[in-house]
């Protein structure tokens, strides 16, 4: 909660576009320029002087200043340099490896993280709000893509706090289109010194959302949106439930790496291999990297209003590629990128648990949703009309408007409830995924496991933290590893070793254990030096189900040698101290009995016959059991 006379703005931190919003009384809106526009172009331009040009003017000199023009960086984000080998041949600038394998943009000889980019892009959004209101402003809502992981989440964070903003919240996009769209009913748009906005009614009381100079029909009270985000670079689809000014996220799918961006990368490699092999030549400097990205996005564009565009490139030495893209050729090529993003759509229902007649409403989100084959196959797939009024640059900065406006104490009326979208968990003794908390959870959200140690007198415990969908640790992603150090030399089976999961409101993620008979404990939060990639993503949820049932006869196996490795071991103990008092031909017996499941254990990958081996095992040693008790109670 902000103190009082706090301003807090909605910060829409985007691939292509970044927006900065306020809410108020009147309702939320989007703060402009002075030439009234909203936009501001993510792209940075450094000069050999050493000046900085943000957005539209470094968009026009993109191509005459290619090396020093940086765009996409949202991209780059908490990633490593193996997440992003895909990208690099379509970038003019230099990436390189930097500490810990996180990346860095090669500058003149000056290296900046995407952090700092992402600030000063940040920062001039800032600047544009206080010109506005005249004071400084200094805290800030900032939407990320739902799927995000803990390192792009915090690196966003960073950003902010670099541009000295404090960062009150990390909201999902989804989820503040979702409030952006919630909030609205029916009204017409008027101008606003600040931006757009406009006054809404629904029953007794008067509300507002900013939508542009669109109409927006009212939500109904209780009613389920699909929110399909589709952004210059980024790509989710949330469905949540709106239930009396309450936003809850059923469920969330995406993908980190799928976006505008690569619709027009289709159209660059097309126009790269004919012009190849026409001509002979390769256009891949820096400065043509640029102007095809600039030209396909143009192409991109017309083709979404137009059934043909013109591509004409001047190669020099008298020679000029020309040739028409008409919009089914394009739509042809760029095919499996919708596919991929109804692949996400499927399992956001599916795991919804709802079916097309459950849900009441598509919300189209992010310029990419223009292109009439996305709205097309969104359609198609949904068996409903997608709702199109709201202007899809400005509904997330929106969202985060009425977000912050609720932080601030502005409104009551409305609230959040969002999801973690993968899974969480540590490994366990053999390999195995011991999953803490399970994706689309609610958030925040707090798990708490008891484990315990397997060898005699272990002093240390490793814990490594994990996230996906498999049963195995080995097909999972290594968040973080620390130490849980200073546990009281104790027979195995012995310490009491509670792990607690902590996700926060901003989905960061929070780590502690702690032994309960010496207190001893541990506590990291977690921030990997990279995310995860689109592939391993797919992939994650892929092989989840496609080998579930072998995953889980696995981790089933896992945990059975491990029984059988801790009775052994206590059996062995036991005859240890008391076996002289057994007969020598039980003893014997007791003897090759452990021999042999351990044999067992080890060869089979039968894990009922590994099992019902156990069974019977336990049962022969009840004798045993039953003489160490007794004695144990003659000795006190």
């Amino acid at each position: 909660m902000s103190e009082a006379g706090d301003i807090i703005v909605g910060i829409d931190l985007g691939t292509t576009f970044s927006l900065v919003a306020y809410a108020d009384e009147r309702g939320p809106r989007v703060l402009t320029d002075e030439q009234g526009e909203a936009r501001l172009p993510s792209v940075l331009g450094f000069g050999s002087d050493g000046r900085v040009t943000i957005g539209w003017e470094a968009r026009r000199h993109a191509v005459e200043n290619p090396e020093h023009t940086i765009c996409s960086i949202k991209r780059l984000i908490g990633l490593g340099m193996d997440d992003l080998r895909s990208e690099l041949p379509f970038l003019s600038y230099h990436v390189v490896k930097g500490e810990r394998d996180t990346v860095q943009v090669e500058i003149d000889g000056n290296r900046m993280s995407p952090q700092e980019l992402s600030s000063i892009i940040l920062r001039a959004l800032k600047q544009r709000a206080e010109k506005h209101f005249g004071r400084a402003v200094d805290k800030a809502v900032i939407t990320v893509p739902a799927y995000f992981d803990d390192a792009q989440r915090q690196a966003t964070r960073d950003a902010g706090r670099i541009a000295g903003l404090e960062v009150v919240r990390i909201i999902n996009e989804p989820t503040a289109a979702a409030l952006a769209y919630g909030i609205g009913a029916r009204g017409t748009a008027e101008k606003a010194p600040v931006g757009r906005s406009v006054s809404l009614s629904v029953g007794d009381k008067t509300k507002c959302a900013g939508v542009g100079s669109s109409v927006m029909a009212a939500p109904a009270e209780n009613s389920t949106i699909v929110v399909f985000d589709l952004g210059g670079g980024t790509f989710d689809v949330s469905i949540l439930r709106l239930t009396d000014g309450v936003f809850e996220v059923l469920s969330t799918a995406g993908d980190t790496h799928l976006g505008g961006d690569d619709w027009d990368r289709r159209i660059i490699t097309l126009v790269q291999n004919e012009v190849r092999a026409q001509f002979k030549v390769d256009i891949d400097s820096p400065a043509t990297r640029q102007a095809l990205r600039l030209l396909a996005e143009q192409v991109k564009i017309r083709l979404s209003n137009e059934p043909s565009a013109q591509v004409e490139l001047d190669l020099g030495n008298k020679q000029t590629y020309c040739r028409t893209i008409d919009r089914d050729e394009f739509e042809s090529l760029t095919a499996d990128l919708v596919e991929r993003t109804v692949a996400a759509c499927e399992k956001a229902r599916r795991d919804a648990g709802l079916s097309n007649v459950d849900i009441h409403q598509i919300v189209l989100v992010g310029g990419s949703t223009r292109m009439p084959m996305v709205r097309r196959r969104v359609e198609g797939f949904f068996e409903r009309k997608p709702y199109t009024a709201l202007n899809p640059d400005e509904v997330v900065a929106l969202g985060a408007a009425v977000q912050a406006q609720v932080l601030s104490g502005g409104r009551t009326d409305a609230l959040l409830l969002d999801v973690t979208p993968l899974s969480l968990g540590i490994e366990t003794m053999g390999g195995a995924m011991g999953k803490l908390i399970f994706r689309n959870t609610r958030i925040p959200c707090r798990a708490v496991e008891r484990f315990t140690t397997f060898v005699d007198g272990q002093a240390n415990v490793k814990i490594n933290v994990l996230q996906g969908e498999r049963e195995l640790a080995a097909d999972c992603r290594s968040l973080a590893t620390f130490d849980l150090r200073g546990i009281p030399p104790m027979p195995a089976g012995l310490p009491k070793i509670d792990v607690e999961f902590l996700i926060d409101a901003n989905g960061i993620l929070n780590v502690a254990a702690r032994e309960e008979r010496s207190g001893a404990n541990a506590t990291v939060q977690i921030i990997p030096n990279h995310g995860l990639t689109r592939e391993e993503v797919r992939r994650i949820e892929q092989e989840s189900i496609a080998h579930a049932r072998e995953d889980m006869t696995a981790h089933r196996l896992i945990d059975l040698r491990n029984q059988v490795e801790f009775d052994t071991h206590k059996t062995e103990q036991t005859l240890a101290k008391y076996g002289h008092l057994l007969p020598s031909g039980e003893r014997t017996r007791l003897t090759e009995m452990m021999s042999d499941l351990k044999r067992h254990a080890a060869e089979t990958s039968d894990a009922n016959s590994l099992h019902q081996a156990l069974d019977r095992f336990g049962k022969s040693t009840e004798s045993l059991a039953n003489l160490a008790m007794t004695e144990a109670l003659r000795a006190d």
